[in-house]
């Protein structure tokens, strides 16, 4: 079982990284000045986007296949989101400090579709390079 996750270890780590960040109480660092409004969801987008660039790496490494399959790619996506709907109830049940809402779930679909569609387009361009 161990050996069916360590292509994922880089992603758990960061997936790990996410939910600590989004337990941590935030205070009054939203009403900086130094941040723009939809800073928050800008930040979610980017950390589901390398989310899901590390999670598809792990699936490439795993199959041993030099790009993502569709079934593959549907199944990340799957995982991912379901990541962040967690992370929202969490916030919004558990860590009471905090306030899990739908536009930072739909930030998190949205950075996990632009992470699974860099990685497939990527892929794929390297699969069918002109040498």
């Amino acid at each position: 079982m161990t050996a069916k996750f360590r292509y994922y270890r880089p992603a758990i780590l960061w997936a790990l990284f996410i939910l600590i960040i989004c337990a941590v109480p935030m205070g009054k660092v939203g009403e900086s000045h130094m941040f723009f409004p939809g800073f928050d969801k800008l930040v979610h987008c980017g950390l589901f986007a390398v989310l899901a660039i590390l999670y598809c790496e792990g699936s490439i490494r795993r199959w041993d296949s030099a790009s993502l399959r569709f079934a593959v790619a549907a199944k990340n996506t799957i995982v991912l989101i379901s990541f962040g709907a967690f992370i929202e109830m969490t916030q919004k049940y558990f860590f009471t400090w905090r306030s899990g809402n739908w536009d930072d779930l739909f930030a998190d679909c949205v950075g996990t579709c632009i992470g699974i569609f860099g990685v497939i387009v990527t892929a794929n361009a390297i699969k069918h390079e002109k040498v």
